[in-house]
């Protein structure tokens, strides 16, 4: 444990709690990319909802909402991000649902557009989340038992791998990335209209992926302000260094994505989230602990909740997953070469 001794947290933090029955869990991502936000198709999008509200109730995800994001290729991606209580139950959805028998076919190849999946299937002691409010959750947190109470191993540096199971007889290491030799000819190329490749990546040994989220949206005048002008700016500059620069970190790719309406695909809902695929946890702790835009970010934090006497209405919250080689399926279909995992393509590959 990294926790310092006689240490009290500067501000509260929760966990979600899962059923004692409940032995891993998957979290899909399933999105389509556009060339640029003008070529927009919202048809792409309503295929993907459709998948997810007409099969067998049993089998339905038990939590899903629609995301988007332009990439640094300035591609549109839009995405739907769902969540499933076991494995069993995602398979069954695929095969009821129509989509297995759907994104198998080769018009997937021929729609005019990227399409992928990236899908992670992790054991619990596996997965980690904080939530910064113990009311108002996220993501796979829909599928929780109950909600912790304060807990003490969070806000310090390595509370994160004192929170995962599964790091307490295991240092969790993965393949480091040598960014260098990720630039081979065998990874697409930035898409051109009618390139229909169809890529899967390997699993990686101990893959860590990320999802942290901010929800401004239950703010007053004075701490919506002060969110945009302090913390907002910190947020975009780290997240921008790792999609620009997180090669240099191992970082294989990062995004700060849009929660949009899942009717009209708007994101005027003020809430984001970041999206980064590391090749280890030590990776994310090395640029959470060392880098100076995560330092920007967790000290501007300190100081915002210093100026609200810690009573914030700012929602803050992450997921960790550090995935075992079959515990990850990523499937590019006609997507650019820096589309998340794509990165991760050796030379011969």
């Amino acid at each position: 444990m990294s926790k310092p001794p006689n240490y009290s947290p500067p501000f509260p933090g929760y966990c979600a709690r899962f059923p004692t029955s409940m032995s891993n869990l998957v979290m899909a991502i399933i999105g389509a990319q556009y060339p640029s936000r003008d070529a927009f198709d919202p048809v792409g999008i309503e295929k993907l909802k459709s998948f997810l509200t007409t099969s067998a109730s049993a089998t339905l995800p038990s939590f899903w909402e629609t995301t988007s994001v332009t990439d640094k290729c300035g591609a549109y991606n839009i995405t739907i991000i769902a969540y499933w209580p076991d494995r069993s139950t995602f398979v069954s959805w695929k095969c009821d649902s129509g989509f297995d028998a759907w994104w198998q076919n080769g018009d997937r190849e021929t729609d005019g557009h990227g399409w992928y999946q990236e899908v992670l299937l992790p054991s619990v002691d596996r997965f980690e989340t904080v939530f910064s409010n113990n009311e108002v959750l996220e993501g796979a947190a829909h599928m929780r038992a109950e909600v912790s109470g304060e807990m003490a191993e969070h806000a310090y540096w390595g509370s994160m791998r004192d929170r995962f199971a599964a790091a307490q007889d295991d240092c969790l290491k993965g393949e480091k990335w040598n960014a260098q030799s990720s630039k081979g000819a065998s990874r697409p190329a930035k898409r051109t209209h009618g390139s229909n490749k169809r890529v899967k990546v390997p699993g990686k040994k101990n893959l860590c992926i990320i999802r942290s989220g901010q929800d401004w949206s239950a703010t007053l005048p004075a701490e919506r302000k002060l969110y945009l002008e302090t913390m907002h700016p910190v947020l975009t500059k780290g997240m921008t260094f790792l999609r620009d620069e997180g090669n240099s970190i191992g970082c294989y790719a990062n995004n700060l994505w849009d929660v949009i309406d899942s009717s009209n695909y708007e994101a005027n809902l003020e809430r984001t989230y970041g999206l980064g695929f590391f090749d280890d946890l030590s990776s994310l702790e090395h640029w959470s602990k060392s880098h100076q835009t995560h330092i920007d970010i967790f000290g501007g934090f300190l100081m915002y909740a210093k100026k609200l006497n810690n009573v914030l209405s700012l929602r803050l919250f992450h997921e960790i997953y550090v995935l075992k080689e079959d515990q990850q399926f990523f499937e590019y279909v006609g997507c650019h070469g820096d589309t998340g995992m794509l990165n991760a393509l050796q030379v011969g590959e």
